[in-house]
């Protein structure tokens, strides 16, 4: 059977987030979103992209020889074909994460990949299209993510955090929208309230710069 699905980008860098920061990684990004985050840094994924079957997509990234892939977007879990791509990757030995937005059911994500889940905070413009019950869906391997922009945006994950007892089901990351909120604030304040979470830059934009497509 042929299994299509619309591909903005396939690229190798480093991982530039979460705790696996660092590693070499190759990236899939499919096409489409269903969210516009105020400070998105990848609208040019909410169309752009080209068909490809899931058995092209595989041998491209065969001849890299890195074995951690990411799924990201967009929003990969909007594409029908995205569970039987995980299943297909991991069944090829591949560590395999999956980013998603926390907007979409993490039902249809295969159990052995990791769910990197974006939780928006107010300053996103979309924390109201949050859908809280993934947080209990989510597992010890997971992660969720918070990108705080300002005050606010921080006082509302502490208090997300405590409510859903985030910190016992999950591994926390805390990141600073680049260019708005400086780093070393976001510091003090989780160093302020002694917070069990671990704190993030996104490597690839001091590396290369905020604005380089593909890396």
């Amino acid at each position: 059977m042929k299994h299509d699905m619309v591909i903005n980008e396939i690229f190798n860098s480093i991982q530039g987030e979460s705790s696996y920061a660092g590693l070499p990684c190759c990236f899939i990004r499919l096409t489409g979103c269903n969210l516009s985050c105020s400070y998105c840094d990848t609208s040019y994924a909410f169309h752009d992209g080209q068909e490809m079957t899931i058995s092209s997509i595989i041998s491209h990234i065969d001849t890299s020889g890195i074995k951690l892939v990411e799924i990201t977007g967009g929003e990969p879990l909007l594409q029908k074909e995205t569970p039987f791509l995980i299943e297909t990757l991991l069944k090829k030995n591949f560590s395999v994460l999956v980013e998603t937005n926390g907007s979409v059911d993490i039902d249809i994500v295969p159990s052995k990949a990791v769910i990197i889940m974006d939780l928006k905070c107010p300053g996103s413009g979309m924390s109201d299209r949050m859908k809280w019950e993934n947080i209990e869906k989510l597992s010890g391997k997971d992660e969720i993510k918070f990108v705080i922009g300002d005050r606010r945006d921080y006082l509302w994950a502490v208090e997300k955090i405590r409510a859903y007892e985030v910190d016992k089901k999950s591994h926390i990351l805390f990141s600073s929208v680049f260019g708005k909120l400086e780093p070393k604030t976001l510091v003090k304040w989780i160093m302020e309230d002694n917070l069990n979470v671990r704190f993030q830059l996104q490597l690839h934009k001091y590396i290369w710069g905020a604005d380089v497509k593909g890396v």
